[in-house]
């Protein structure tokens, strides 16, 4: 007992903060050396000193690249992994077939300009592609239709949810984001940093909308936990992601998923897959790495048989 007494006698009391600076807490004073406090500036504004995590300049440099490719898939990893996404259904579309009412307004004020220039070539070619984009915008109303569809399920298997992913953008990403949104279902976007600015579509569940820096990563993680993919009418960024995956999944380097391609005259007009097999460039039994889908019920209903035939059930 007595010991215990000394003990606590000599030990000091736990203080965050010292009654007594440190030497190096203290700058080197002027009345030491006039140079001294300008020196002092020089060396704390210099890049050297910036410490090497909050070094922007240092991070960006070509050496750091593997660095920087580690924390793009990372941050979103974890994120991802912390709220418990696992599966994920991922709708690709494009940017620019948005609201059949926004797309109409489109088309209408081309229709006015036309009035008071009503030979004017460029304008007459303006409206021609606003036509065409308000004929495709019905895809917005079932993309928003497959989101709730997809969010809705997690009530029929909690522990196997799938979620709904997108790139985040406009458009049919919105659409999809937003149906998921209206179901009360998390909802994930992808972004991508471009040399523009740009908004992610307002529907994304905040804690889950990443911006990437590499397409490599973002790529990535449209893939690692897709249990389908569901593609619909879009652009090079909507090619670009289609047959990436249809390429891995040829060569069998990730295992085989639902691929469904929505809007079948949209996609037997832009993608001849019979010239490809007649030119011999690839075989008959890659065609069959896809089907076509027209309504939300459709698309969802083939991707949940798809898996039933293959012994998988998805919920």
């Amino acid at each position: 007992m007595k010991q215990n007494r000394n003990i606590l006698s000599c030990a000091h009391p736990l203080k965050e903060e010292r009654s007594e600076p440190l030497p190096f807490q203290i700058p080197k004073p002027a009345e030491e050396d006039p140079e001294a406090p300008l020196r002092l500036k020089k060396i704390l504004s210099s890049a050297s000193y910036r410490q090497a995590d909050q070094d922007v300049d240092f991070l960006n440099q070509d050496e750091l690249r593997s660095f920087r490719l580690q924390v793009d898939f990372l941050k979103a990893e974890q994120t991802l992994k912390e709220n418990r996404v696992e599966n994920t259904i991922v709708v690709f579309g494009g940017t620019r077939i948005k609201e059949p009412g926004e797309s109409k307004r489109k088309v209408d004020g081309l229709k006015a300009a036309l009035e008071s220039k009503p030979n004017d070539p460029l304008l007459l070619g303006k409206l021609r592609v606003a036509e065409r984009v308000y004929a495709k915008s019905h895809y917005y109303h079932t993309a928003r239709e497959f989101g709730r569809l997809v969010g809705e399920s997690r009530r029929q298997a909690p522990d196997r949810a799938c979620v709904v992913m997108t790139g985040g953008g406009p458009g049919l990403m919105e659409a999809a984001n937003r149906g998921a949104y209206d179901s009360g279902a998390l909802t994930v976007g992808l972004n991508i940093n471009l040399p523009y600015e740009q908004f992610p579509n307002p529907y994304i569940t905040p804690e889950l909308c990443f911006r990437f820096h590499y397409f490599a990563m973002r790529k990535l993680h449209f893939l690692l936990r897709a249990k389908a993919l569901v593609v619909f009418p879009g652009g090079y960024g909507t090619f670009d992601e289609l047959f990436e995956t249809l390429t891995l999944m040829q060569t069998r380097k990730i295992k085989q998923a639902p691929v469904v391609l929505v809007g079948e005259s949209f996609w037997k007009e832009a993608f001849n897959v019979d010239f490809l097999i007649c030119e011999g460039v690839i075989d008959p039994e890659d065609r069959e790495l896809f089907w076509y889908a027209e309504t939300a019920e459709e698309i969802w209903q083939s991707i949940l048989d798809w898996y039933n035939v293959n012994g998988e059930p998805l919920l």
